[in-house]
């Protein structure tokens, strides 16, 4: 709600004798960000988590609720975003509690920071019982001033083999009759080119059953699953952007099937069409969804296939950057 909202809320409730002009002045002004207690943390933060010496990428939203509740959305180095009911801060020092997600725990995660002059730091402690440090940065807007002007398509997958793209961990991907093939769970698969704003086509197919992703970036997964077709879409689900997007429809094929993307990412706005439906149109994605490469997010990135949950086939993989 905008500021000309809640006045004129306020002086309908002045016309019922219920506050004075004051009183309406006071209450809005208190809800300007910069005269908060903990506005020094509202917006968004790329975090790196220290687990046991290797960086792990996360990501902090805080906003406004009302006049003086912090509420947020947090991602964990794994899962999606989840969201936070309250922040707690104090004298620059802020807390939350989030309960657990696909952990197995019962146990919530808990984080303890502070806001200092080059961003945010403190602790993260886990589900499981785990204990990490944490330094963020405020994640850049990345919006663009100018149309992109489009350059030649490349071809990421060649039909015969894996040059162009490297295993995370032990590879399982094989290259059969011009198909990239996870036959199954295994490694992530992802393209040595990085790419800043880009129009991607990708096919994919899958069993019953399977689940896969296409990062974009190697930060933001776009959800490929086997799915039931259903009348109220969730993030999660076929074609969403994870934890983040919900798609329009569910323009989800059936399994043993071949079914496309076709993506546009420009700054932090998505388009998604898949297979021949626009389901995300133009939209935002706020931050780095789980699983993420890093959270370099002002960055050139690949792109990235999820490997690790279940068989997977991609073919006629085709990027156009942006010049």
């Amino acid at each position: 709600m905008n500021k000309k909202c809640i006045i004129a809320g306020l002086v309908c409730c002045m016309g019922l004798g219920l506050v004075n002009t004051t009183q309406v002045m006071g209450q809005v002004s208190a809800i300007k960000t910069e005269t908060v207690n903990g506005g020094s943390l509202v917006g968004r933060w790329d975090i790196k988590v220290n687990e046991n010496g290797a960086d792990r990428p996360s990501w902090l939203e805080v906003e406004l609720s009302g006049f003086s509740t912090l509420v947020g959305r947090f991602v964990s180095t794994g899962g999606s975003a989840r969201p936070i009911s309250k922040v707690n801060f104090d004298n620059g020092k802020f807390s939350f509690a989030i309960p657990p997600q696909w952990e197995k725990e019962d146990r919530d995660l808990t984080l303890e920071g502070n806001v200092t002059a080059s961003g945010i730091s403190g602790s993260i402690h886990t589900s499981d019982g785990q204990t990490y440090s944490f330094t963020g940065v405020k994640a850049p807007d990345m919006k663009r001033t100018s149309a992109p002007v489009w350059g030649k398509p490349v071809k990421l997958f060649n039909g015969k083999d894996l040059s162009g793209w490297k295993a995370l961990g032990e590879n399982q991907w094989i290259v059969k009759d011009g198909i990239l093939s996870s036959p199954h769970s295994g490694a992530n698969l992802i393209s040595e080119q990085k790419f800043k704003d880009f129009k991607l086509h990708v096919e994919f197919r899958y069993q019953k059953g399977s689940n896969s992703g296409v990062y974009l970036r190697g930060r933001y997964e776009t959800q490929i699953i086997d799915n039931p077709k259903t009348d109220h879409p969730n993030s999660h689900l076929f074609g969403g952007v994870y934890g983040f997007l919900v798609p329009n429809e569910m323009a989800v094929g059936v399994p043993g099937e071949w079914q496309t993307f076709d993506i546009t990412l420009v700054g932090r706005i998505v388009t998604v069409i898949a297979n021949g439906k626009n389901i995300i149109c133009s939209q935002e994605i706020p931050g780095i969804t789980g699983g993420a490469l890093d959270c370099n997010e002002d960055e050139p990135g690949p792109i990235y296939f999820q490997g690790d949950h279940g068989p997977i086939e991609f073919r006629n993989i085709t990027i156009t950057p942006a010049k």
